[in-house]
């Protein structure tokens, strides 16, 4: 901010000092009268530095902005024809001689209203300038402050989807290891213990925007761990991540809600099943497949609140839009899950 500041200032000392010496600048070789170029630009021009500086600094934001247009309109009249009655004024009491002198060489006098047409434009130039910048600061300041007030509220409803994920995530575990206390008590101490390094990472290590993807691996495979040991000997869970580090950065808990629904709906206690869930790393894209048996809940079944997976597409949308491809399909009573996310 200090750096723009400072550029900014230089900026119009630059444009000013250029101003001010277009006269020598645009008759270089030539003699120049001092008295003249005070006369007919220099005293014209810091007139209109004033305009500038005073609606730039002042009456823009004071009057024109909030729609006092008919006031602001008065003060600049005003102010354009006092300038052009003091600029007569200094001419007639300081530069008489000069004005006279140039007037008997010029063959054809201008007349007083094209004087004036003239005066009027050189000065509403620098007022309507001013009005230009100022607009195109103020809707640069305004679209910057939508942009940051977008970005706000996709950073709250992100962190509103995470902690909603969290109770989710816990309250679902408790219930699959409250199936587990009276059928295999030393199971259940397994699944707390476990459950208590998940939720760990859960609470401490996924605040931060992206996580690498290995621990994202480790809790997925420390997940499917603890899910397994409430599954009978039925289920056959099979799964494959990377086990080299790939450097890459992911948004943390992306890919649990479809493990969770894998286990949920995948699961028979009296068939047999078979849950394949593979992660492969292709160009810093992550595709993450599962396919598992469906074994539909019954309609009075009221175990998860299904926000899983509407949790999930609501921060793909926000976390990785046009960069992702999510589908779902059911083939043969086998659902398929298929997950492409670009990192890069």
């Amino acid at each position: 901010m200090y750096k723009n500041k400072v550029i900014t200032f230089f900026s119009h000392i630059l444009v000013w000092l250029t101003l001010f010496s277009l006269p020598y600048l645009l008759s270089y070789g030539q003699e120049q009268e001092i008295s003249r170029v005070i006369a007919h630009f220099w005293v014209p021009l810091f007139f209109s530095a004033i305009i500038f500086y005073l609606n730039y600094f002042g009456l823009i934001d004071r009057f024109l902005f909030p729609k006092k247009m008919l006031l602001f309109i008065v003060i600049n009249a005003v102010m354009i024809v006092f300038f052009l009655f003091l600029k007569e004024y200094i001419e007639d009491n300081f530069f008489k001689n000069i004005i006279n002198k140039g007037l008997e060489s010029t063959r054809r006098r201008p007349t007083f209203k094209m004087a004036i047409y003239l005066q009027l434009l050189s000065y509403m130039a620098p007022l309507l300038f001013s009005i230009a910048l100022k607009t195109t600061k103020r809707w640069n300041q305004m679209e910057t402050e939508r942009k940051e007030a977008i970005n706000f509220k996709l950073k709250s409803e992100l962190q509103h989807l995470h902690y909603q994920l969290q109770p989710h995530f816990f309250f679902n575990s408790l219930n699959n290891i409250y199936s587990l206390v009276d059928i295999s008590p030393n199971q259940a101490k397994k699944s707390i213990h476990s459950l208590s390094k998940l939720m760990r990472y859960m609470l401490y290590e996924t605040n931060m925007e992206l996580v690498p993807l290995s621990k994202e691996i480790d809790f997925m495979k420390k997940y499917i761990d603890l899910m397994k040991l409430r599954v009978s000997v039925k289920t056959i869970v099979n799964y494959n991540f990377p086990s080299e580090e790939t450097g890459i950065q992911i948004a943390p808990l992306l890919f649990i809600s479809l493990i969770e629904n894998a286990f949920k709906h995948g699961v028979s206690a009296s068939k047999a099943s078979t849950i394949e869930i593979k992660m492969t790393i292709k160009d810093n894209k992550i595709i993450f497949t599962i396919e598992n048996d469906n074994f539909p809940k019954k309609t009075d079944d009221k175990s998860g609140s299904g926000i899983g997976l509407v949790n999930l597409e609501k921060r793909l949308q926000l976390l990785y839009a046009n960069k992702h491809n999510f589908k779902t399909s059911l083939a043969n009573n086998r659902f398929l899950v298929h997950l492409e996310i670009e990192t890069a």
